[in-house]
């Protein structure tokens, strides 16, 4: 069995309140030194080894993130 990570992210030009959110409450807690954080999400499936990168893609990009307005990796 195979562990694959799928981590989608919004794209750069696609405004990122909860980000903004994270943002604004580091600086309320007096962190200093972030000036940007863009938030996303993070899966791990664990996969037959014979399922492959093409299958795994389609399950991506058509499942777990939304391409109008996220990108996503994949790591195996």
């Amino acid at each position: 069995m195979a562990r694959v990570v799928v981590d989608v992210v919004m794209k750069p030009e696609i405004l990122d309140p909860q980000g903004q959110a994270i943002l604004g409450a580091l600086t309320r807690l007096g962190i200093e030194g972030v000036n940007s954080v863009r938030q996303g999400k993070h899966f791990e499936l664990d996969v037959d080894d014979d399922i492959d990168d093409e299958t795994v893609t389609r399950l991506a990009d058509t499942l777990l993130a939304n391409p109008v307005i996220e990108d996503f990796t994949i790591s195996r």
